[in-house]
């Protein structure tokens, strides 16, 4: 065989490749495991993307360890680091206490069901570190924007769209303030949020822009 008909006969080897990829059906989408209530052993794994630098700033594992009627306690661990902690939510996944923090009643940053397109609320906290001698009063505003269909590594997910926005202030000094602001995609089939943006600013300068992602998810067999 010629050069000349050895690389025509490559050219169509590869043409006839590059048909077939181009014709195979896609991927079927990861099945959903309904999650609708809470119990233990459930676990959701988050890639935590910076924003600010581009690069993935940590892996964080929650496992579900206990489920009461008012509480459930989740031990969140990342990867890479020996520390392991001990987070309790109300039973609409706003966080009460958090190592030496405890947010009271809570921190906001649960949800309001059944969610409906337009639904907003008002919250209001103390978040308290008695070790250290530290209160800052929070406040905030939570609107139901939307639902949408989004896919992580995790699988695809129907979600409501929640924008949240929220002000702190040091009670030893009300002058400084940290604005928050964050958008939560939350999935009632897993009950938990596939994906979350979280930007802070502390009198007005930027000191977090997170984008969080569901990797993993699961229920104890």
């Amino acid at each position: 065989m010629s050069r000349y008909a050895a690389t025509m006969m490559a050219c169509l080897l590869a043409g006839t490749t590059l048909a077939s990829a181009a014709s195979d059906p896609p991927a079927a989408a990861k099945p959903v495991i309904a999650m609708e209530a809470p119990l233990q052993g459930d676990f959701w794994t988050y890639e935590v993307r910076d924003e600010i630098s581009g690069k993935v700033s940590a892996v964080r594992r929650n496992i579900v360890t206990e489920v009461t009627p008012a509480e459930i306690s989740v031990r969140v661990t990342t990867d890479g680091k020996e520390a392991e902690g001990l987070n309790i939510y109300d039973r609409s996944w706003n966080l009460k206490n958090a190592g030496e923090w405890k947010y009271q009643p809570g921190d906001g940053s649960g949800i309001h069901a059944p969610l409906k397109i337009g639904d907003s609320w008002s919250f209001s906290a103390d978040d308290v570190n008695s070790s250290k001698g530290f209160i800052w009063k929070r406040s905030g505003h939570s609107k139901v924007v939307g639902q949408e269909t989004i896919t992580t590594k995790a699988g695809t997910f129907e979600t409501y769209k929640i924008e949240t926005t929220l002000l702190r202030r040091p009670t030893n000094d009300p002058s400084r303030k940290h604005e928050i602001s964050a958008m939560t995609w939350y999935a009632p089939a897993i009950d938990h949020w596939a994906k979350r943006t979280y930007v802070a600013r502390g009198n007005g300068h930027l000191l977090t822009n997170n984008v969080i992602e569901l990797v993993e998810y699961g229920r104890k067999q």
